[in-house]
């Protein structure tokens, strides 16, 4: 038997795909009545699912976070990277703000101090990775202020108050726990006896 030659095709003048030619009257009689092209993107779509075509992929959408109306394809770039009520941390702190918050709360949180422990200083904490990459560890006292240096005399003069804060804090945190233990306690017991009641 022999095989058949390809069958010619023509091209539906209105969703542009090639068609069997034997079919092409039937197949654009269907496809002028049930499809239509979007606008927006080209595609062939069904005319009962052209609205909802739109508004599930091209129609503009509000950013949860700040309510500015884009574009679809643009939101997560725009969640991601340009949304000024995007979460974002501080340099410093590590604290998770607002983006539009940020420079603000960097400006305050990077003039905060920290005992270098090397060199015994309080250094700015916007200054903190320079400072570590540069220290020697040699005490400088020409170059802190008087105040640097009397803080580090008062802690140097007073390690039993802080080992005594220490201590408290520690006392506290084991009443704190005894506490919520008694409690959970008496309330397993409260419900056991009440369960062993009405049996």
């Amino acid at each position: 038997m022999a095989i058949a030659s390809e069958e010619t095709t023509r091209i539906c003048n209105h969703c542009d795909r090639a068609i069997p030619s034997s079919n092409i009257d039937l197949h654009y009689a269907h496809c002028s009545r049930n499809l239509e092209r979007c606008k927006v993107c080209g595609d062939m779509i069904p005319k009962k699912h052209a609205e909802e075509h739109f508004l599930n992929t091209h129609a503009p959408v509000a950013c949860s976070l700040c309510s500015e109306t884009m574009e679809r394809e643009i939101l997560a770039i725009h969640k991601g990277e340009i949304c000024p009520q995007r979460i974002v941390t501080c340099d410093f702190c590590e604290f998770p703000l607002p983006a539009i918050d940020l420079a603000e709360h960097q400006e305050v949180c990077g003039n905060r101090t920290e005992l270098c422990h090397l060199c015994n200083r309080y250094v700015r904490l916007r200054e903190r990775y320079n400072h570590e990459s540069r220290c020697t560890g040699i005490a400088e006292n020409n170059e802190g202020s008087s105040r640097d240096v009397r803080a580090a005399e008062r802690e140097q003069a007073h390690p039993r108050r802080q080992a005594s804060e220490y201590s408290r804090r520690r006392i506290l945190f084991m009443i704190a726990i005894t506490g919520i233990a008694v409690l959970l306690g008496s309330l397993f017991f409260q419900k056991k006896t009440d369960s062993s009641q009405v049996h």
